[in-house]
C-alpha cells in the first residue's frame, strides 16, 4: 500500500514524527506537498485534499490517506499506522501504552511550541517577546525536566530493558523520542545541555535510533527537512537560558 501524507513542505514539524515512521520501517508513501506541482503536489494539492467532499474531515495537517481512509491527528495516525509498520506491540494492552506514550509527547510539543508564542499563533514572535521570556524561563526550569525525567523513567522501568520504551522492539514512540531530543537540542542547546546528564537513558535511545540504517539514511537525505524557524522547535538564543 501506497500512504499519502500531507504536510506543510517547509518544515518538520508534527508531521515529522509521521514520516520517521515511515522512514524507519521503510514504507511506501508519498509525502504530497513536497512534490512538483506539475506532480500534483504542492501547498494547493495539500489545501484542496483538506477541502474535498467527505463526511469525516480532517481539521489541518498533519493527516495521512490510504485507499478511501483518512486519518488525522499524529498520534492517532502513528496508532493507526503502528502495527502495519511493524512499529507497535501486537497485544492490545502494549498498543495502548504505546498510544499513551505518544499522546503525552504531543503535550510535551504543545508546551514546547507555546515556549515561542505564549499568547496566541497567529502572531508573530516580535510581538510576544516579553511573554516568551517569562514563559519559556518557566518552561525550561519546571516542564521541560519533568517530561524528560517521565521518559527517563519510563526507560527506567521498562520490564524488557532500558534500550526501548515498549518491549524488545523499536516502536514509533522511541522515534517520537529520538525526534523530541532532536528537536529540544536544535531550540535550547544550553539548556539540554545542562538537562542531558539527568537523562543518560533517553540520550542514549535518541543516539540508538539516529544510527539505525534506515533513519540515518534519511536523516543525511534531502527527504529530512532542517529545523527552521518556522517550526515547532525554534531557537531564540533569547529564550535559551
Amino acid at each position: 500500500m501506497t500512504y499519502r501524507l500531507y504536510y506543510w513542505p517547509g518544515i518538520q514539524g508534527r508531521g515529522e514524527f509521521v514520516r520517521l515512521a515511515f522512514e524507519a520501517a521503510g514504507a511506501d508513501y508519498v509525502d504530497v506537498a513536497r512534490l512538483p506541482v506539475s506532480r500534483g503536489g504542492g501547498v494547493a494539492a495539500l489545501t484542496k485534499r483538506m477541502q474535498a467532499d467527505g463526511p469525516r474531515p480532517p481539521l489541518a495537517p498533519p493527516f495521512v490517506a490510504a485507499g478511501d481512509e483518512v486519518v488525522a491527528q499524529t498520534a492517532n495516525i502513528l496508532a493507526w499506522l503502528g502495527p502495519a509498520l511493524r512499529l507497535a506491540p501486537a497485544d492490545a494492552a502494549g498498543r495502548r501504552w504505546t498510544h499513551q506514550l505518544q499522546l503525552t509527547v504531543a503535550d510535551f510539543v504543545d508546551e514546547i511550541h507555546n515556549t515561542h508564542h505564549p499568547i496566541a499563533s497567529h502572531l508573530y514572535y516580535e510581538d510576544q517577546k516579553r511573554e516568551a521570556r517569562r514563559h519559556a524561563a518557566a518552561f525550561l526550569e519546571q516542564r521541560l525536566p519533568k517530561y524528560l525525567g517521565y521518559f527517563e523513567d519510563v526507560l527506567a522501568r521498562n520490564p524488557a530493558g532500558a534500550s526501548h520504551l515498549v518491549g524488545r522492539r523499536l516502536s514509533y514512540a522511541d522515534l517520537s523520542m529520538f525526534q523530541l531530543v532532536a528537536g529540544l537540542r536544535y531550540a535550547f542547546p544550553r539548556a539540554m545541555a545542562r538537562a542531558e546528564p539527568a537523562c543518560a537513558r533517553l540520550v542514549a535511545l535518541h543516539d540508538a535510533v539516529a544510527r539505525l540504517p534506515r533513519v540515518a539514511r534519511y536523516l543525511a537525505s534531502t527527504r529530512r527537512v532542517a529545523f527552521n524557524q518556522q517550526c515547532v522547535f525554534r531557537h531564540y538564543p533569547e529564550l535559551d537560558r
